[in-house]
């Protein structure tokens, strides 16, 4: 059955919306960190998470919380996702907002190679042909970067090979209710905070430590975003608005940080846009045959 062209158009907005939210939330972070630790940032951002999620799991019910499906997968899970937040927190410390975004948008390029390495996913010509094209996007993006030193990119890579784990085992979790999942990684979030906590506090100002919380209110209610874009409309008609976000971070980490991206590092952001946008036609051919 062909869906309605509204509700299409109504996950496009929707997915939009939560683009702009995860960029400000980006942009929030990374003001943030220049004055306080990872550590407390994930902290105070989980703990207001959860206050949000609250309703939202006690309606799925406490079984599914306190009866995880697949605990193995669910514990390597919020393993990645944590840790892939504190080396976005981490890279964009040290490097323009731009130039991190670029790595995590090559984020699709890596799925499909993991997919067909891990998962035994078929990786025909055409999807190869992207792949190899995004390598090469991701290649000029590292020789920009290495303007800032080899941590910061280092860090940046791992953390994109990390969110690329975290979305192959979220796909293997699919049916565990979006609101559980987010609350165990929000929980593993704090609790690894809380460890790291005692290294790096400083007591913050009341303005700063609501920005801390609204650091984890937008980060919720994109997510949301994103889960009802997904239900509205195909994923192959609303995730390639998700590269918007690189041109919001061009722009925001202009206005408020004063960084130009250097013609390398635009270079290879086109490069690993059309690769993905690639990737995205090969998956909407491929569902329509199937």
């Amino acid at each position: 059955m062909t869906q309605h062209p509204n509700r299409h158009a109504a996950g496009i907005l929707l997915m939009s919306v939560a683009v702009l939210m995860f960029t400000l939330n980006d942009v929030l972070g990374k003001w943030l960190v220049a004055t306080y630790s990872v550590a407390q940032v994930i902290v105070l951002r989980s703990v207001s998470a959860l206050a949000v999620l609250a309703p939202l799991v006690a309606r799925e019910g406490p079984e599914q919380l306190l009866r995880p499906r697949r605990p193995g997968l669910q514990l390597l899970r919020v393993v990645c996702g944590t840790a892939e937040v504190a080396a976005f927190y981490w890279a964009v410390s040290m490097m323009p907002l731009a130039d991190t975004l670029a790595f995590w948008m090559a984020m699709p390029i890596f799925v499909a190679v993991a997919s067909a390495l891990i998962l035994r996913e078929r990786l025909e010509p055409a999807r190869l042909a992207a792949v190899v094209a995004g390598f090469v996007g991701v290649v000029l993006a590292l020789g920009a970067s290495l303007d800032h030193g080899w941590l910061p990119s280092l860090v940046a890579v791992a953390g994109m090979l990390l969110y690329s784990a975290y979305l192959l085992v979220t796909r293997e979790l699919r049916a565990t209710p979006a609101p559980v999942l987010a609350a165990y990684q929000m929980v593993a979030a704090c609790l690894a905070g809380l460890v790291l906590l005692p290294f790096g506090w400083t007591t913050p100002s009341w303005p700063d430590l609501g920005l801390m919380a609204l650091l984890g209110v937008v980060a919720t209610f994109a997510h949301l975003a994103v889960t009802k874009s997904l239900a509205l409309a195909p994923a192959a008609v609303v995730v390639p608005w998700q590269y918007a976000m690189i041109l919001w971070g061009i722009l925001f980490g202009w206005l408020f940080f004063g960084d130009v991206p250097e013609p390398m590092m635009l270079a290879g952001v086109a490069v690993i846009v059309v690769a993905g946008l690639w990737l995205t036609r090969i998956e909407m051919r491929g569902g329509r045959r199937g």
